[in-house]
């Protein structure tokens, strides 16, 4: 038991893994505050609904991932270079990233559904293959920052 706890310390507990935590929870904050913003900018001079919430989703998407990108890069992994071939790299490797695991959302949540994970929580349909889906995307999307985005090897 001591063996476990300890690894839950080690991979878990640790100042990266929190600061992770935290600073997706603010990039979230940051998409919706963004998301309501530019839903009511937008609606003022757009009569398409859809577009128009298609489009403060778009922006609130592509800020939210900056946002989550600045921190993760200064405050999470602690990616010390500023190089241009570095900051670039590690710019377009998140970016690609962050759009690969959010077309994940987008197709894995109608997948899981389609094959039984359609059960209500909290009255909301659906709702346990967002959870999954949610709990995949975010294990992936460290995986990535982790493993391929912000390695410790580029220093220049």
């Amino acid at each position: 038991m001591q063996k476990i706890i300890s690894l839950i310390k080690k991979y878990i507990f640790n100042k990266e893994m929190m600061m992770y935590i935290i600073m997706g929870v603010l990039a979230t904050v940051v998409n919706l505050i963004v998301y309501a913003i530019s839903v009511k900018v937008l609606a003022s001079f757009m009569t398409d609904k859809t577009i128009y919430i298609g489009a403060a989703k778009l922006i609130a998407w592509v800020v939210a991932v900056l946002f989550a990108f600045f921190t993760n890069k200064i405050w999470v992994f602690e990616s010390k270079s500023w190089a241009p071939r570095v900051f670039w790299r590690e710019l377009i490797s998140f970016v690609g990233a962050r759009a690969l695991t959010g077309l994940l959302e987008v197709f894995g949540t109608p997948f899981l559904v389609n094959i039984g994970l359609d059960q209500k929580l909290f009255g909301v349909e659906g709702m346990w293959a967002v959870i999954i889906v949610s709990f995949i995307v975010i294990v992936a999307n460290y995986v990535f920052s982790k493993l391929l985005i912000f390695t410790k090897k580029e220093t220049r």
